[in-house]
C-alpha cells in the first residue's frame, strides 16, 4: 500500500455561499478512491455560521460561569448555547454538543475570523460531508470521500490534533474483530478509529497558523464505502462511557 497526502493549494478566503466543490476541483484533480479532507472552519464560514458576541444576552447561569473563568460571559452563553450537556464549567468548558462530539468550548473558535466575529462549527457536519461529496462526485464522475476536521485536545495528554466531525463514504470505526493477529489470535475488541487518524493526517498538512492549507487530499487509502455513515458512530453511547458518568457524579457532589 502507498499512501500520498498533498493540499490543494490556492484555495481562498471562504465566505458565505461559497461552492466548496467547484473551488477544490478548479485547484486540483481528483481520481477514484480520493478523500478529500476539508477543515471546518471554511465549511462553517461557506454556511454562513458566523456570529458576533454582542447580538448575546447571557442568562444568570452564563454570568455565574463566566466570574468563575474569567470568561466573557456572553461567550459562554454562546457555548451553552451549543450544548447538550457541560461537564465541566471550570476551569475549562468542556460541553457534549448536539452532535454528540465532546470538546472545550463547543468548538467555537475566534481564529482565522475577523475581528468581534465568532465561528460556529458547522450545523450538522455529516451533512455537509455529504453535500460536499455529492457535488464533488457530480463535477468529477469519481468515487469520492469526504471528512470534515476540527482540532480538540485529548484527555490524559498535551496538545491538539485533526479529528473527524463530518463524514462521506467513509467509515468512522474499522472494526478488526474476528481478524488474526500475527499469531493467529482472534481479536476480540479490536476496533480502529480510522477517520480520525485520517483527520490526524490531513493535520500535519493543514498546521494551525496562517497558512492558509484548509484542504488536503488524501490518495491510496482503500477504506471508502457505499454504505450510509455518520460520525456519530465513533461516539460512546452515554451508558457506556464512563468518563463522561464520572465527570457527571462529579458536578453533582460539587452543587
Amino acid at each position: 500500500m502507498k499512501l500520498e497526502a498533498f493540499i490543494v493549494d490556492n484555495i481562498p478566503l471562504i465566505k458565505e455561499g461559497d461552492n466548496l466543490a467547484e473551488i477544490i476541483c478548479n485547484n486540483t484533480k481528483l481520481e477514484d478512491g480520493d478523500i478529500v479532507v476539508i477543515a471546518s472552519t471554511i465549511v462553517a464560514k461557506s454556511e454562513g455560521q458566523i456570529f458576533r458576541l454582542k447580538d448575546i444576552t447571557p442568562t444568570d447561569k452564563a454570568v455565574e460561569i463566566a466570574n468563575k473563568n474569567r470568561f466573557s460571559p456572553a461567550f459562554v452563553q454562546a457555548v451553552l448555547e451549543r450544548s447538550r450537556d457541560c461537564l465541566v464549567d471550570s476551569p475549562i468548558m468542556l460541553v457534549e454538543t448536539y452532535n454528540g462530539n465532546v470538546c472545550i468550548n463547543a468548538g467555537l473558535d475566534d481564529s482565522n475570523i475577523e475581528n468581534g466575529f465568532i465561528l460556529d462549527l458547522p450545523k450538522n457536519p455529516d451533512v455537509s460531508a455529504e453535500y460536499i461529496g455529492l457535488h464533488l462526485q457530480n463535477l468529477t464522475s469519481k468515487k469520492i470521500g469526504v471528512v470534515i476536521t476540527d482540532t480538540n485536545g485529548r484527555a490524559f495528554k498535551t496538545g491538539q490534533t485533526g479529528v473527524a466531525v463530518g463524514l462521506y463514504h467513509i467509515p468512522a470505526i474499522k472494526n478488526w474483530r474476528g481478524k488474526n493477529d500475527l499469531y493467529g489470535h482472534a481479536l476480540d475488541i479490536t476496533e480502529e478509529a480510522i477517520a480520525d487518524e485520517i483527520a490526524g493526517t490531513a493535520n500535519l498538512l493543514m498546521g494551525e497558523g496562517d497558512g492558509g492549507t484548509p484542504v488536503v487530499i488524501i490518495r491510496g487509502l482503500d477504506v471508502l464505502t457505499g454504505k450510509k455513515v455518520s460520525v456519530k458512530n465513533m461516539y460512546r453511547p452515554d451508558d457506556k462511557d464512563i468518563i463522561k458518568k464520572g465527570l457527571r457524579s462529579l458536578n453533582q457532589s460539587n452543587l
